[in-house]
Parts: structure tokens; C-alpha cells; sequence
């Protein structure tokens, strides 16, 4: 019976151990500027995103992206006439294409920059500080 016990103790022993001994430290915390990009021209839209990462890249800031959005896609159905033709229809659509850029560790020259971009007309951009 002896060795029986002692063969319990060696078990509890051992099982007593966690899995992680060692302490890892933490990473420093990960300042992410994200910079949605929004357009209804896929063309214009990645022109836009082009110049945003040019200027990023111009004061090398770390930059993750652009990365592609699904579309929205907004359709509409519409009479065609007002009266009689009720089942003569005509269907729109609106497409809105979308990117994402982040900035990790962006300086306060990047963000000045960035706000100093000039962009064309229809391109719609939200920033956010994470």
C-alpha cells in the first residue's frame, strides 16, 4: 500500500503545475488609425485610396490595406407608367464600393497629412482612432 500512495503523491505533484510556467509580456498597446473609404466610381475610389497610402507611406507610417468591402447594392423598382401599366416596371440600382486602410502607430505629422488631402467630389471618408 506504500507504494500506492506514494505512487498518488508523485501524481499530485505533477498535476499541481500549471501548463504555463513562463510569463509572457505583453506587447505595447496598438494605436490603429482606420480610414473607411466610400464611392459610388470604383475608379475614383481606388485613385483616392492610392493617395491616402501615398501620403502615409511619404512620412513611413506602418499601413495595413486597402482592403476591399463588400458592395452595397441599393435596387429600386419603379412603375413605369402612372396609371394604367401596372405591371410594366423598371428596376435601378446603386452601387457603393467600399475600402479600408488602417495606420498603425500613426505620428501626428500622418494625421495632419491626411487631413490636408485634397480628394474629388463623391468620395466620402470616416476616420476612426482605435
Amino acid at each position: 500500500m506504500a507504494k500506492k500512495s506514494a505512487a498518488n503523491a508523485t501524481a499530485t505533484k505533477k498535476s499541481s503545475r500549471s501548463p504555463r510556467a513562463k510569463k509572457t509580456a505583453k506587447p505595447a498597446a496598438v494605436h490603429r488609425l482606420r480610414i473607411r473609404v466610400r464611392a459610388y466610381e470604383h475608379g475614383v475610389l481606388d485613385n483616392s485610396v492610392k493617395q491616402i497610402i501615398d501620403t502615409a507611406a511619404r512620412y513611413n507610417a506602418e499601413i495595413i490595406g486597402p482592403v476591399p468591402l463588400p458592395i452595397d447594392i441599393r435596387k429600386y423598382t419603379v412603375n413605369r407608367a402612372a396609371f394604367i401599366d401596372k405591371d410594366s416596371r423598371e428596376q435601378f440600382e446603386m452601387r457603393i464600393h467600399k475600402r479600408m486602410v488602417d495606420i498603425l502607430n500613426p505620428e501626428p505629422k500622418v494625421i495632419e497629412a491626411l487631413t490636408n488631402i485634397d480628394l474629388p467630389s463623391g468620395v466620402s471618408i470616416d476616420v476612426k482612432m482605435l
